[in-house]
């Protein structure tokens, strides 16, 4: 379809362009031993807005014909026969609205007279097919500009969404490391809580996996997923463990990326609750502050315990799945504070991640 067409509001402003042409066009016929300036006038109006639509078919042939290419020679022939052709069929559909005109008082005499001006309104036709090719040209550039841009744009959104689906694929093996981790320290000493924690386990993976599928889910739910998880925890950890969730009815509401969550509770148990002998409590807070959601996890750790050689891995696939998703507009930080360990994640809130 032709651009001016193919979208609503292009049509009215090219008709508006055309009225400094109309005036060239009325002062051309206007000139002394041509037309009167009513005459002019009454000619050069309507034969301009005719113009407009007749050199909307230059489209074509500068399409087909892009400047780039090796066929000069024939995109000259091709543009001089369609600036003749589109001319002559301008100056005649002319003489036909002159006919008209001249059934209006005081416009009898106008056919003989616009007869005398054929020479240079074909002229001026070349002219203005000359001047809607030029157009029509840079229509084409701006068109392969944003197709281009297009095309990077799609190629950006293919690019990211294969780099989220590797870091979720990486959620998965890691919280099951931890999991079989967890549950070999319990065979040799408490077969049956190391069962328990297996049932647990299979529950909580289908959720998880059900979950997975899907681009973005409310916080309400990823809180209850990584609470399920801490559950499955609590079968090794019993009363060492305790939860609390702190989430305003319009934090829960927003949605996140599924999953999110789930490494910085891991951290929290293996990083933090297992070092305390005394255990500890994970702590999930959140709130929606304007525009941006605000997400703590809190737990306790011991300073003296010697760090875990596997640590880090959580940490970075959820800066990752971050700068992945939302950019410069996330931010993430992890700090130790008196004894107590904090995520703080803070990100725009969007209606579809």
């Amino acid at each position: 379809m032709h651009p001016i067409f193919a979208r609503k509001g292009r049509l009215g402003p090219y008709l508006a362009a055309c009225a400094p042409l109309a005036a060239v066009l009325m002062a051309l016929l206007a000139r002394p031993g041509a037309l009167s300036l009513e005459e002019a006038a009454a000619v050069s109006v309507p034969m301009t807005l005719l113009y407009g639509f007749l050199g909307l078919s230059a489209w074509y042939p500068a399409r087909g014909l892009p400047l780039a290419g090796d066929r000069l020679a024939f995109l000259i022939v091709t543009h001089g026969v369609a600036a003749v052709f589109t001319s002559a069929v301008w100056v005649f559909a002319g003489a036909g609205l002159v006919r008209l005109i001249a059934l209006a008082p005081g416009f009898a005499l106008l056919p003989g007279r616009y007869a005398g001006e054929v020479p240079v309104l074909f002229s001026a036709g070349l002219l203005l097919y000359l001047l809607s090719v030029a157009l029509h040209y840079v229509l084409l550039a701006f068109e392969a500009i944003r197709e281009a841009e297009r095309r990077e744009a799609a190629l950006e959104i293919l690019a990211r969404k294969a780099e989220l689906e590797a870091l979720k694929a990486q959620i998965h093996p890691h919280f099951l490391f931890n999991s079989l981790n967890s549950i070999s320290a319990l065979v040799g000493s408490d077969p049956a809580k190391a069962r328990e924690m297996c049932i647990g386990l299979a529950d909580f993976l289908r959720q998880s996996l059900s979950v997975g599928e899907r681009a973005a889910i409310p916080l309400s739910e990823e809180i209850a997923l990584a609470t399920s998880y801490l559950d499955v925890e609590r079968a090794r950890f019993g009363r060492r463990l305790a939860v609390e969730t702190d989430v305003t009815p319009e934090g829960g509401a927003c949605v996140v990326p599924p999953l999110l969550l789930q490494p910085l509770v891991e951290n929290a148990v293996v990083h933090g609750i297992a070092t305390l002998e005394a255990g500890g409590t994970v702590r999930m807070q959140a709130e929606r502050t304007g525009r941006r959601l605000r997400i703590v996890i809190e737990n306790p750790y011991d300073p003296e315990a010697p760090p875990k050689r596997r640590g880090g891995l959580g940490l970075k696939i959820v800066r990752d799945r971050l700068s992945a998703l939302y950019g410069g507009e996330a931010l993430f930080a992890a700090r130790r504070l008196d004894g107590r360990h904090l995520a703080i994640l803070s990100i725009p809130i969007r209606a579809d991640v």
